[in-house]
């Protein structure tokens, strides 16, 4: 069995590995770099059969899990070549299609299953369902020719699925030759020691921001990180305030497919239409989704009315339909991603609005990926013959805090 990556090895994000042995491939995600704007036009990789779907030898593609920078490159691929991910995954996608640039609807060939094995030609792939800010995110088991490789894809321990990390630990891959591994917070300044928030830390942060807040809180996070609604729902009500979630929250908690996740007819769960995705709605005629939803709608007037009691989903494209509103007296922003999203110029705008309009900002944010001490236990726990590192900045220091450590550079074809 022959690996190449062709983007990872020296970046976070964008992840594409092609896996070859006797003659057949496939390809280990297919993800947009996180340096690169979406209305750039990207290339495929240089993987024979993407674009054209006429390589018999391509097998297929396997996502690990939906975030962009792992599926991203999808739209430009031939819709012949076979595509497998996890069930959920795929209707948040669809999902992500009707109200984002940044979705995909696609016809699988097949789904990821935990602990489920399927076999790909020559190979055999099973998956192992973890711990990521993604929901529906897999690890990757890749057998052929008497080898194995294991692919963490992107992973952690601190979140809500945390117990996966620890099943994993128990119950680890027997013997891998290779593991390509992570490593996103292995950066240049890490020290090793490093421990960010939890999911749970995260959620007492909250109900203390929310409890001294005397307005609306404006809750900025992903849709797709169903962690973080659910840690922003449990510290809402914690709080004594409603929660309200967007169109397209709604939507994507409906589509993990989970009762236990905080859905639009819950108690004290509201939906807010924003101007976007109401015109959006009306583009398409899709007026059953409003339908829906529609003894939950929470309108502008209500929105003035009870700020006090309510945590709100918040986007800066909302920003000028709730200044009309009247509902910002007293607010607070509470920002839950990546904080160096806020030194671009989307976040810079943000701060600047923020500023204009008198709205403090605090971060409470876990991150979806696995600190380096995680990172050692499990590397300890699965025992692979060699570590290679992936999705890292700083992939030449991993030799500093693991054994085994084989770096390997984008394009070059080797051995597993």
């Amino acid at each position: 069995m022959r690996v190449r990556i062709h983007r990872g090895a020296n970046e976070v994000g964008g992840n594409c590995v092609e896996v070859e042995h006797d003659g057949a491939r496939i390809v280990l995600d297919l993800g947009w770099p996180l340096t690169v704007e979406h209305d750039v036009d990207m290339p495929l990789p240089p993987v024979a059969g993407l674009a054209s779907g006429d390589d018999p030898s391509l097998l297929g593609i396997v996502i690990s899990h939906p975030h962009f920078d792992h599926y991203g490159l999808l739209a430009k691929v031939s819709r012949s070549v076979s595509v497998y991910l996890g069930e959920a995954s795929l209707r948040i996608l669809r999902e992500a299609a009707f109200f984002t640039q940044m979705g995909i609807d696609i016809a699988p060939a097949g789904f990821l299953r935990h602990r489920q094995s399927f076999v790909l030609g020559p190979f055999k792939l099973t998956s192992y369902l973890n711990d990521h800010s993604a929901f529906d995110a897999y690890s990757l088991l890749i057998e052929a020719g008497g080898r194995k490789l294991f692919y963490t894809g992107d992973i952690r321990a601190h979140g809500r699925k945390a117990n996966l990390f620890e099943e994993l630990i128990r119950q680890p891959p027997q013997g891998p030759d290779v593991m390509l591994m992570e490593g996103t917070h292995i950066r240049e300044d890490a020290d090793g020691m490093e421990r960010g928030a939890t999911e749970q830390e995260v959620e007492e942060a909250g109900v203390a921001t929310f409890r001294r807040t005397p307005g609306i809180v404006l809750a900025m996070y992903s849709p797709q990180n169903i962690d973080r609604l659910v840690t922003f729902y449990r510290a809402a009500l914690r709080s004594d305030r409603d929660f309200v979630m967007d169109l397209y929250a709604a939507a994507t908690t409906a589509a993990t497919g989970r009762s236990t996740i905080p859905q639009a007819d819950w108690d004290r769960v509201r939906v807010y239409l924003p101007r976007s995705q109401k015109h959006r709605i009306v583009e398409t005629q899709a007026f059953e989704r409003t339908d829906a939803v529609r003894s939950k709608r929470i309108f502008p007037g209500e929105l003035r009315e009870r700020r006090k009691q309510l945590v709100t989903q918040f986007r800066l494209s909302m920003a000028k339909e709730l200044e009309a509103s009247g509902c910002l007296d007293g607010a607070q922003a509470v920002w839950s991603m990546w904080p160096g999203y806020l030194r671009e110029p989307s976040g810079q705008r943000l701060r600047a609005w923020l500023d204009q309009n008198g709205i403090p900002l605090v971060v409470h944010h876990a991150s979806g990926h696995a600190s380096i001490p995680d990172l050692q236990r499990l590397v300890q726990a699965i025992g692979p013959g060699r570590v290679v590192p992936i999705h890292s900045a700083a992939g030449d220091r991993f030799a500093e805090f693991f054994p085994l450590v084989d770096r390997q550079r984008d394009g070059v074809l080797w051995e597993v």
